[in-house]
């Protein structure tokens, strides 16, 4: 693990966002550990320097500056502010759509045709949120320059169509409910998120 990867996890341990128990994921994925973003990015400080850090590892990939960072309401919201910062461009965030259960821009949130974003999350487990943004802002006719997270679940295997980073990158054991060791055990299963069970 890299000493930057390292800090990531001792601050997310360190503001008790690093959870062990068992856990309904927003994937629907069950696992023995979450790492809960908001308890870390509820700090002002925190929140400005992984962005920063999350900016800088973008870098290499964006050929052009980004003129705009989205993000995945709920969990991605401050860390893709804090990005834009970083970057220096302007910040907006998707909603899934309860009837159809994609990703829509509401709130009066456009991109124009041919502009160059990036899609920022907290965490990755599958990449399917991260999807999800990058093809509502493609059917909108922006280019999706590359994705970032703070923390990469999947071990480096989900694929978002796009160049993507993250600060952490963990294999971290997630499992469908009907195969799931902890639920064969009887363990309750609760759902940290945002979203609910």
């Amino acid at each position: 693990m890299t000493p930057q990867a390292d800090s990531v996890l001792k601050l997310f341990r360190s503001t008790g966002a690093y959870l062990q128990g068992h856990f309904r994921l927003t994937s629907g994925l069950h696992s023995g550990e979450y790492l809960q973003s908001a308890l870390v990015l509820q700090h002002p400080q925190a929140a400005e320097r992984l962005g920063r850090m999350l900016a800088a590892e973008l870098q290499p990939l964006l050929n052009e500056k980004p003129g705009v960072v989205v993000s995945p309401a709920l969990g991605g919201l401050i860390i893709g502010h804090e990005v834009a910062r970083a970057v220096g461009c302007r910040f907006i965030f998707t909603e899934r759509d309860a009837e159809t259960k994609k990703m829509v821009l509401r709130r009066g949130f456009r991109v124009e045709p041919g502009e160059a974003a990036v899609v920022i999350e907290d965490v990755i487990t599958t990449g399917g949120s991260t999807q999800d943004v990058i093809e509502t802002l493609g059917e909108a006719g922006a280019a999706v320059l590359a994705a970032g997270s703070i923390i990469d679940r999947s071990g480096g295997l989900a694929n978002v169509g796009v160049q993507r980073v993250a600060l952490v990158t963990l294999q971290v054991a997630a499992h469908y409910p009907a195969e799931c060791p902890l639920c064969q055990q009887g363990i309750p299963v609760v759902k940290p998120g945002s979203r609910p069970a």
